[in-house]
Order: C-alpha cells, then sequence, then structure tokens
C-alpha cells in the first residue's frame, strides 16, 4: 500500500475535489502548475499526467490544447475526473507497475508532469522505480517535471525522500536535471520546504 493510499483509504476523491472547488471559488489561482507545464511544453505536446488525482492540473492541459493522459492509482480521485472530462484518457494504474506500451497512443510523451507530492506519497522503497517507470513514457529530449514538500510543514506525512535521493534517482533513469523552482510559478528555488524539479530525458 503507499502513504496515500495509507492516509485517505482509498476514499477521498469527492472531498479532495471539494476542497480545490472551494479555494477556486475564493478565487486562488489554480493553474499554476498547467501554466508551468505550458511554458516548458510546446502546444500541442503529448503529455502525462502521473498522479493526476481529480483532473485539475490534466483538464487545464487540455484546454490548452496538450494531447492528455492521466494516471492514478485512486479509483476514487479517477471517478471525479472521469466525471469532470469524460472525453479524457483517464488510466487506473499504480506508477511503480505503470507500463508505458500500455498506455493510451502511441507515441512518447514531450513531458510527464508529477504535482501534488506524488514521491512524497508512494509505497516506501517504490520511489527509483517510479522515476525509472515515468522516464521510460518520455520520448528524447522530453521533460519530467515533479513538485513536492521536503519537510513536515509541506506534507501531510514525514518526509520519505530528499532532492539528493530524487536528483540521484532521475540520474540512474538518464535523466539531468535542467531547473528547480521554489513554486510552480518559476521562482528560483533557494532552499526551502518544497521545490519544482525538471529533470530531461537525453537526446538519444
Amino acid at each position: 500500500m503507499n502513504r496515500w493510499e495509507e492516509l485517505t483509504g482509498g476514499t477521498s476523491g469527492e472531498d479532495y475535489a471539494a476542497r480545490f472547488a472551494a479555494l477556486a471559488d475564493s478565487g486562488r489561482d489554480m493553474h499554476g502548475e498547467a501554466r508551468l507545464c505550458a511554458a516548458l511544453a510546446p502546444a500541442g505536446a503529448r503529455v502525462l499526467d502521473a498522479g493526476c488525482g481529480t483532473g485539475r492540473v490534466m483538464i487545464r492541459l487540455a484546454e490548452l490544447g496538450y494531447d492528455c493522459v492521466g494516471v492514478d492509482v485512486d479509483a476514487s480521485m479517477l471517478a471525479v475526473a472521469r466525471r469532470q472530462a469524460p472525453e479524457l484518457p483517464w488510466v487506473q494504474a499504480d506508477l511503480a507497475a505503470l507500463d508505458a506500451a500500455a498506455l493510451p497512443g502511441a507515441t512518447a510523451f514531450g513531458l510527464v508532469v508529477a504535482a501534488g507530492n506524488i514521491f512524497q506519497l508512494l509505497a516506501p522503497g517504490t520511489e527509483a522505480e517510479v522515476v525509472s517507470r515515468l522516464a521510460a513514457t518520455l520520448r528524447p529530449g522530453g521533460l519530467l517535471v515533479a513538485g513536492f514538500g521536503l519537510d513536515e510543514a509541506h506534507l501531510p506525512v514525514r518526509p520519505a525522500i530528499t532532492l539528493a535521493d530524487y536528483d540521484a534517482y532521475c540520474a540512474a533513469a538518464g535523466l539531468t536535471l535542467t531547473d528547480r523552482f521554489a513554486t510552480w510559478d518559476a521562482r528560483p528555488y533557494e532552499g526551502g520546504g518544497y521545490a519544482v524539479s525538471v529533470h530531461r530525458a537525453a537526446l538519444g
């Protein structure tokens, strides 16, 4: 069982969606992740939302013209996503067992986004495997963009990995760090409890 399932019991989709709807209604900007992805990937690029949850990021990227696929292990979250955007491809799968060849579409992804503390909420010990499997979905030169908390002030659980750990997993998967930000609005990372990391696949 992953740490997300331990926290929620796999039944949190409606509550999660309601919380973000309330934030949107309050005037909060809900599209920072999608905006950064759009700044990094050319229009129309193929995007994998890894740990897509209720689909907030992916639905916005699809509205911006990206060719998106969403993957999540939590059926309750995917039920919300499918209700909100039934025309988009939503796949229930464990990222630690993700088979790139089984995903909808015939081509590799230009960008994989993992928002929402995905890497801190995996089953302990699977982080390197998940990075490897996500890297395997990328086309040459494609990007893996991941944002997650690094301390208990920015996470609902104790942190499982450090940035050094994550960079090592990415390096082992053939990915190179190109940028690191403190937020999804691309403020430079100068230390602190949250980071958004951009790693690039080799060109070939």
